[in-house]
């Protein structure tokens, strides 16, 4: 069987449409024909299905300028785990979501317009922009050419922890604010800040004063202002941003509380009912700006520290017209 390498794809001929696409999902058909991308000739080649391309044999083609050994790496893997996938390109597969792969559920192929993930394919020292994520899987590839699966999705963040508060005094502090006589539902029911002691006086983090403040339910000597002051003081831009994502978060009915623990900005409580009585927090979120770019590595870590306290890990991704974009991110196994 003799292909050929034309640009950026390999023909074949009717042969090779028989045995590679009908049986088994590989290339494009084209007048009858196939045409295969690079990396799917490539895992041809290494199947020992062809011989050769242009001469070139297995080492020699994925050593050329034709195929990407990252890319080969995750071919290869979701080939081993028993799925049918088409490299997204222009006229080929729907590709709305910019991704490298339209992977097909097991036991379907292109013919059967069923997609079980898109993925996204990258190298532990690329770079992710945080504006690519959601609605794609990530597929990394480490420097021993093994492959991790990362699941992101653009998702709501929605909670029933809508407790009534009554406005209350605060003492604005170094970095936090003191309510030394608040009233009972400021901790008990909507879980805000941090009890003192048994007396009932509440220290509130700043970012929880500021957005009570706003909110008309907090009166501090020099109104909210003091307090966003104070707190751009401390942390900068970045409290402006954990700010709005931390009143996003109370106004979609969820109780934000610290993450510093966890290295995160939140977590958070979906349904509360008294402090007392807690739940187990599901979410932990960080603020970024949207322009962020995530390092693989990083990525990684984060998502396996919230797998390993059983919650889920969600980036707040802030614009500056004050947009939030939420992106959970999982670790899946295909």
């Amino acid at each position: 069987m003799e292909l050929t390498l034309d640009g950026d794809v390999v023909r074949a001929g009717y042969e090779a449409r028989e045995r590679f696409y009908d049986s088994r999902g590989y290339g494009q058909v084209r007048s009858g024909d196939i045409d295969l991308a690079p990396v799917e000739a490539a895992h041809l080649l290494y199947r020992g299905d062809i011989e050769s391309i242009d001469g070139m044999d297995f080492r020699a083609f994925l050593g050329s300028a034709a195929v990407s050994e990252v890319d080969f790496a995750v071919y290869k893997d979701l080939r081993d785990r028993g799925f049918y996938l088409t490299p997204a390109r222009e006229g080929w597969v729907d590709d709305d979501a910019g991704t490298d792969f339209v992977v097909y559920p097991r036991g379907k192929g292109p013919w059967d317009n069923e997609v079980a993930y898109r993925v996204r394919v990258v190298g532990e020292r690329d770079t992710v922009a945080a504006a690519d994520l959601g609605d794609c899987v990530l597929a990394v590839v480490d420097e021993e050419s093994e492959v991790t699966y990362l699941d992101t999705d653009q998702r709501g963040v929605e909670g029933t922890s809508d407790a009534v508060v009554p406005a209350t005094d605060g003492e604005l502090l170094a970095e936090r604010v003191v309510c030394w006589e608040p009233p009972a539902e400021l901790y008990e029911q909507a879980f805000y800040g941090q009890q003192l002691g048994d007396d009932g006086a509440v220290q509130l983090s700043l970012v929880e004063a500021a957005y009570l403040a706003q909110e008309g339910l907090l009166m501090v000597d020099g109104g909210a202002d003091a307090i966003v002051e104070r707190g751009r003081e401390v942390e900068g831009d970045r409290f402006d941003r954990r700010l709005a994502v931390y009143a996003a978060l109370r106004a979609s009915g969820v109780a934000p509380k610290t993450g510093f623990k966890f290295g995160a900005d939140f977590r958070t409580y979906a349904d509360v009912e008294s402090a007392e009585n807690l739940g187990h927090s599901e979410l932990l979120v960080r603020v970024l700006p949207a322009g962020h770019r995530f390092e693989p590595r990083d990525l990684a870590l984060d998502v396996r520290l919230a797998h390993g306290v059983r919650k889920t890990m969600v980036f707040a991704l802030t614009a500056d017209g004050g947009d939030i974009e939420w992106v959970a991110v999982e670790r899946l196994t295909p």
